[in-house]
């Protein structure tokens, strides 16, 4: 007996299975090699010179030079902020709550990921602890940091990196939208279902079960309900 409404996958034998899936293959081999590719590009970028930026942290004011914590790299996600809102936005919130291991980065790749956020260093303190973030946040309210890195006000959101030599700080690369979904596991875990994300800009077979972009993820709310201070 069927388990779902939906249309489901074709049945075939072992043998076309593995036919198939070998097709498929080539495939994703010819986008792993693409993807180092560009890789090797990305690293091959140049770089340009910032100006000094004072952020404010859980202790204070902090030199972005600073914010390295002694490492030469730095990766930071700028979140998007709504000042004196009770939940932010439920993509940034999501994709930055499914980082809890960053010790791997700095200890291994002499890296480090933090938050930086145009919002006030209180309010996003105590949002951090609302939705269960483990991550390091910065407020950028009172520093043009967030506009020249392309995450102003009211601009979205964004991933920048920076390459520290000294005191001088470079920046390195950036992205943002779709870009930053190979940095998340939640969409590449998602896509090797069999209805893939189920949102209707995909690609799908005809019966497939589809709605509305983002109208399936979770809300900030839900996920402090999950990890936050809110969860019983």
């Amino acid at each position: 007996m069927s388990t779902t409404e939906n249309a489901l996958p074709p049945v075939v034998d072992a043998d076309t299975w593995r036919r198939e899936l070998a097709d498929l293959r080539v495939r994703e081999k010819a986008a792993t090699r693409e993807l180092d590719a560009i890789a090797a590009q990305r690293r091959r970028l140049p770089m340009v010179e910032l100006p000094e930026y004072t952020l404010v942290g859980a202790d204070g004011p902090v030199r972005l030079a600073d914010v390295f914590d002694g490492h030469p790299q730095l990766i930071v996600y700028n979140h998007m902020w709504s000042d004196g809102h009770e939940w932010q936005c439920p993509g940034c919130t999501g994709f930055t709550s499914q980082f809890t291991r960053l010790d791997v980065i700095e200890r291994y790749y002499d890296a480090r990921f933090v938050i930086v956020t145009n919002g006030p260093i209180d309010e996003a303190l105590a949002y951090r602890d609302r939705v269960g973030n483990r991550m390091t946040w910065y407020s950028s309210a009172d520093s043009p940091f967030g506009a020249d890195v392309d995450a102003g006000p009211n601009e979205g959101f964004g991933v920048n990196v920076f390459l520290r030599d000294g005191d001088t700080v470079y920046r390195t690369w950036h992205t943002s939208g779709r870009g930053t979904e190979r940095l998340s596991y939640l969409q590449g875990l998602v896509d090797l279902l069999p209805f893939g994300r189920q949102e209707e800009w995909e690609d799908s077979p005809q019966g497939w079960p589809q709605h509305p972009t983002y109208e399936q993820g979770m809300g900030s709310k839900e996920i402090a309900e999950l990890y936050g201070m809110t969860r019983d």
